[in-house]
């Protein structure tokens, strides 16, 4: 995909700030959802799943074209195996039963994240669904799957040292385009949007280089109940937002 922005969505507020088109998901509280029912673990990830598919179903409608979750974390591996097995097994579910449709609505899928550690059958299958959705264009959705981001970034400086190493790079021309062009994100505009749900106030290493300029929402819904109205409130948070990258407001505040 190009990276080009894209139109950003009508509407403003306040300060005529259009809707974002590229919002990011901190998916937190499957785990509270379901104690607070009295249900195992792996039923608040299930329904966590539902929320995904609703949340991809609102996104497009609400004027976004590029939706990135944070779904498994480098971090996550210090759960207990059964509950890592369970969340693979959820993300093998997903891709399998929603891979067709999502391919045939004009969704583009991309998986961040190392692909080093993760079983065949989910590696596999993360290749497959990027490489069957290749082609699309009319929504993007980006999936962090065994990802962090302090690992990414060391990632991307590790193949910009060997870029540079073999002469494909100049050391002189290094910027933050440059280097970002090693980031797994290559071509995917910053998030202008970032949402973490469950009441937590923290990004969790997640895509630390992208959202240095990111809106953030801290919302007290938990994962599982997060829905279409959820990120319409968020959008609309957005919107009465001034956002000046650094330089001064010609508004009085």
């Amino acid at each position: 995909m190009s990276g080009e922005p894209a139109p950003a969505s009508e509407g403003a507020g306040a300060h005529g700030l259009p809707g974002p088109q590229h919002v990011a998901i901190i998916m937190d509280g499957n785990g509270r959802w379901a104690k607070a029912r009295g249900l195992p673990r792996a039923a608040g990830h299930e329904r966590g799943v539902e929320a995904l598919r609703r949340t991809v179903e609102a996104a497009p409608e609400l004027g976004i074209r590029y939706l990135t979750v944070f779904s498994f974390s480098t971090e996550n591996w210090r759960r207990p195996a059964a509950e890592v097995s369970a969340l693979f097994g959820l993300l093998k579910a997903y891709v399998q039963r929603d891979l067709g449709r999502l391919k045939r609505e004009g969704v583009r899928i991309r998986v961040l994240g190392r692909r080093e550690g993760l079983p065949k059958d989910i590696a596999d299958l993360v290749d497959k669904a990027e490489r069957e959705t290749a082609e699309n264009s009319d929504f993007y959705l980006n999936i962090a799957f065994n990802y962090g981001g302090r690992e990414e970034i060391l990632r991307a400086a590790q193949r910009l040292s060997a870029a540079i190493q073999s002469g494909e790079v100049e050391t002189e021309s290094v910027d933050e385009a440059a280097f970002e062009r090693f980031l797994d994100t290559d071509g995917i505009p910053d998030p202008d949007l970032l949402i973490r749900t469950s009441g937590e106030y923290r990004l969790s290493n997640f895509l630390l280089w992208q959202a240095a300029y990111a809106e953030l929402i801290f919302t007290d819904v938990l994962w599982p109940d997060f829905d279409k109205s959820s990120l319409e409130h968020a959008i609309s948070d957005f919107r009465n937002r001034e956002r000046r990258f650094g330089a001064v407001t010609s508004e009085p505040r």
